[in-house]
């Protein structure tokens, strides 16, 4: 989801150190309709990756600052899934509103194999990475203490659980269910995808007015949710999982066909216009203000950034933001493994209880484990994600 024009000399430069810098880099510029990809949301996924696991590292490991005392920024990270959600809506029907304008049994598969080669190689790398880290773990408790600790049956990090994550249902039942906490809303998302196929061509071929009304519900159902829950969008269990993802995953879906419309705002292009709403989501997140206002903000802050051809369309497709894009899921998925490790160690090496940690030691942790992070994305971006994508599009075509 990149622009393509020939590199600049900076990104040549860049490429005898890093190859891969030089085929990310892309000017910026506003794509034709026809064309299968969509400038900035790639950069724009990474950011929002990179925004939630600060946002989960922090919450760990550094309590000891108060950062709540100087911004809310960080600690609203967990509304970058609700952009994802919404950025996911927007992509498949990106790619799929022509494939499945006509649906059949063997449309439906071919959708959903795909978006199992898409997910499922890496979550189930990870997770036997969290088996063999919790065994290893406990096998050192052992050694050090003489005090056995086994795999419990029921609860997070359990046999259950492991069941669970082998079917892609621990979005269920999160907080029992869990190995990799972050993938909850991996699980959440396949679920809209079981929809998507036969939701799609009704929702395409609607009138104006029926996707106004429609957009109408869903923004009601978001209103339900942020009442019921106080205004705070971080609810990862029980049915509210599926009042969170599900409207905010059909609005994507709407927010393409605004895109695809001959009346699409023009003046959405401008710079002002993504500065202007990045400005006031900046002042409701750091304030902590309303989460349901940031999560309005979202629909229009996407078309905003794919409609730009100038200087916001050109910062967002730097080449080190197009390449944590492009790594975006495997970081999603990888510090939550570099969270649990961390944990682990702390345990094993006797530290005091986190909160105790200091903040330059908590500083220097969380830099620790945001390297590690990266670069754990960065190998098993296509050695396992890539690779295995087309393993298991080969193994269910």
């Amino acid at each position: 989801m990149t622009l393509r024009s020939q590199p600049s000399a900076f990104v040549i430069a860049m490429s005898t150190i890093y190859p891969t810098v030089a085929a990310a880099s892309r000017p910026a510029a506003r794509v034709a309709v026809a064309d299968k990809e969509l400038p900035s949301l790639t950069p724009l996924r990474g950011i929002a990756a990179l925004w939630v696991v600060l946002y989960h590292f922090a919450v760990s490991f550094l309590p000891g600052l108060n950062i709540a005392h100087t911004t809310e920024f960080i600690g609203k990270g967990y509304l970058a899934v609700d952009l994802f959600f919404m950025m996911s809506g927007f992509v498949m029907t990106h790619v799929y509103y022509e494939r499945l304008a006509q649906p059949s049994p063997g449309k439906y598969w071919g959708f959903l194999s795909a978006r199992i080669a898409r997910l499922y190689p890496l979550h189930l790398f990870i997770l036997v990475l969290f088996v063999a880290t919790a065994v290893a773990a406990d096998a050192v408790h052992y050694a050090l203490n003489g005090q056995p600790h086994m795999i419990p049956l029921t609860g997070a990090q359990s046999v259950t659980a492991l069941a669970a994550n082998l079917l892609m249902l621990q979005g269920l039942n999160p907080s029992e269910l869990s190995w990799n906490y972050p993938a909850w809303s991996i699980s959440a998302e396949f679920i809209a995808y079981l929809g998507f196929p036969l939701l799609l061509p009704w929702l395409w071929r609607a009138s104006p007015r029926a996707k106004l009304g429609v957009a109408a519900g869903l923004v009601a159902a978001l209103f339900v949710l942020a009442y019921l829950k106080h205004n705070n969008f971080n609810q990862w269990g029980g049915s509210c999982i599926l009042l969170r993802c599900m409207p905010e995953f059909v609005l994507g879906t709407l927010l393409y066909a605004v895109y695809r419309s001959p009346q699409f705002p023009s003046v959405l292009g401008r710079d002002w216009v993504f500065l202007t709403l990045l400005a006031a989501d900046l002042v409701l997140l750091h304030f902590g203000l309303s989460d349901l206002a940031v999560v309005l903000t979202f629909p229009v802050l996407i078309l905003a950034a794919i409609a730009n051809k100038g200087m916001v369309a050109e910062i967002l497709n730097a080449p080190v933001l197009v390449w944590l894009g492009e790594r975006s899921y495997s970081l999603y998925l990888f510090h939550g493994l570099v969270q649990f490790a961390t944990m682990r160690l702390l345990v094993i090496t006797g530290h005091p209880a986190i909160h105790r940690i200091t903040g330059v030691s908590g500083l220097a942790l969380v830099a620790a484990m945001l390297v590690a992070a990266l670069i754990c994305s960065d190998l098993c971006h296509d050695v396992i994600e890539n690779a295995g994508r087309d393993y298991v599009r080969r193994l269910l075509a």
